[in-house]
């Protein structure tokens, strides 16, 4: 049998898998990975090689078509780790997880979206477990900042976490007219995760029979929009998966560690009111529309004037997403001392607040492309580090006592604690 690749990038003609074969060939030039590209049309791939990483000799193109189950099987036999770029998920992540654990292949991927990430973790987590394979879905800016951030957090508290609140911001210093910030792909995969956001309920119930305790005190979720003295604007809660991720792997750490699980609220700050007022606009039609089929059709076919220009059929432009930044602040609460038990209470009122932050440029596509390669590299290099020897894993859960966060530091993701206030 031929030598595996380290590492195959999975619908690297797509937007983002563009940018992930971009990134690969930079890191592999200090990582020192063998890597690979793969889709359905060959000729695409050898274009998306040229113009994206020109100076890379002897890239291996496969071709693999989510329709026929054994070219996906046999681009699996042929890479330790599949770096999967191919979305929506919810319609075309599944086969290629089950490729992957028949071929004892590892596999990440930068999806958002609640329902396929846990419907693969009930489905698949033992499979991956016997088979030995890590299956570690948003790996991209959903949710490596959030969830790592939180690990951060828990790490340089000194003490015991209660809750954690982030407040996200992005901004950017070039703005380009006519040009929108976020690409087809990551609309179509909210729309549908809109459309059947009544599955989560009942799939929870399948995979955490289970609560997590009740730990006082309880983190109460701040009104419809509030002003913070963290952050400069106004906030509201943010609606992305990064919430759903954090609470995952803060289980996990219960489970597994019997370490206290943190509450978790996260927010979105804009910086006026009128933007907060138009984004409740556009976010109230596309909920509405959302829920019916027409609704999503017109959605699908109209992004640019639904989302109020943020989304359009074309990519975004280069000079508008490289100068795009983010950064996300954590406030944590807790206390000085730590207990015995996770589940033991503490009698006095938190005692102990820390301020941490997680920033970047290009969350979209620069830091998620450098998060998404980095999770494919420290499975290959640290499994040793990593819980069960395999499974279906959030984030956090799979790179907390790895060199993760170390790593994207030294790749322009910036960890840094902000202030530590002891009363």
């Amino acid at each position: 049998m031929t030598e595996r690749l380290d590492i195959v990038i999975f619908g690297a003609t797509g937007f983002t898998g563009q940018y992930t074969v971009k990134e690969a060939a930079r890191l592999a030039k200090s990582k020192s990975f063998t890597w690979g590209i793969a889709g359905r049309r060959k000729e695409a791939l050898e274009s998306v090689l040229k113009e994206f990483a020109p100076e890379e000799e002897n890239i291996k193109v496969i071709t693999a078509d989510l329709k026929d189950e054994e070219s996906l099987k046999e681009m699996a036999k042929q890479a330790r780790v599949i770096v999967n770029c191919a979305g929506p998920y919810r319609f075309y992540g599944e086969p290629v997880i089950k490729a992957c654990i028949a071929a004892k292949t590892h596999h990440v991927d930068v999806s958002g979206e609640p329902q396929y990430m846990e419907k693969m973790q009930l489905e698949y987590n033992e499979a991956a477990k016997e088979a030995g394979v890590y299956i570690v879905s948003a790996c991209g800016f959903d949710s490596i900042p959030s969830d790592l951030g939180v690990v951060f957090m828990q790490d340089k508290f000194g003490g015991e976490v209660n809750s954690i609140e982030t407040y996200l911001n992005v901004w950017n210093t070039k703005n380009v007219c006519g040009s929108s910030s976020l690409n087809y792909g990551t609309w179509e995969s909210a729309v549908y995760g809109v459309a059947h956001a009544n599955e989560l309920r009942a799939l929870r119930t399948k995979l955490f029979p289970e609560k997590l305790p009740k730990l006082e005190p309880v983190l109460k979720t701040k009104g419809i929009v509030h002003c913070s003295a963290f952050s400069e604007g106004w906030s509201a809660v943010f609606p992305g998966s990064d919430r759903s991720v954090v609470l995952r792997s803060q289980r996990f750490f219960y489970e597994k560690y019997k370490q206290r699980p943190v509450q978790i609220q996260t927010y979105i700050t804009f910086k006026t009111f009128f933007q907060f007022v138009m984004t409740a606009v556009v976010g109230g039609i596309f909920l509405t529309l959302s829920r019916y089929s027409f609704g999503r059709g017109l959605l699908l076919k109209y992004p640019k004037l639904f989302s109020g220009g943020l989304v359009s059929k074309e990519n975004p432009k280069p000079e508008q997403i490289e100068n795009t930044h983010f950064s996300i602040t954590f406030i944590g609460k807790g206390w000085m001392d730590k207990l015995a038990e996770p589940t033991d209470q503490h009698k006095e009122e938190p005692n102990k607040e820390v301020i941490t932050k997680v920033s970047g440029v290009n969350p979209g596509y620069g830091a998620t492309c450098t998060t998404l390669l980095m999770s494919a590299i420290i499975i290959l290099k640290e499994s040793n580090k990593m819980p069960d020897n395999g499974g279906v894993l959030p984030p956090g859960a799979a790179f907390a006592k790895t060199s993760m966060i170390e790593e994207l530091v030294k790749n322009n993701v910036k960890f840094e604690v902000v202030s530590v206030i002891e009363k």
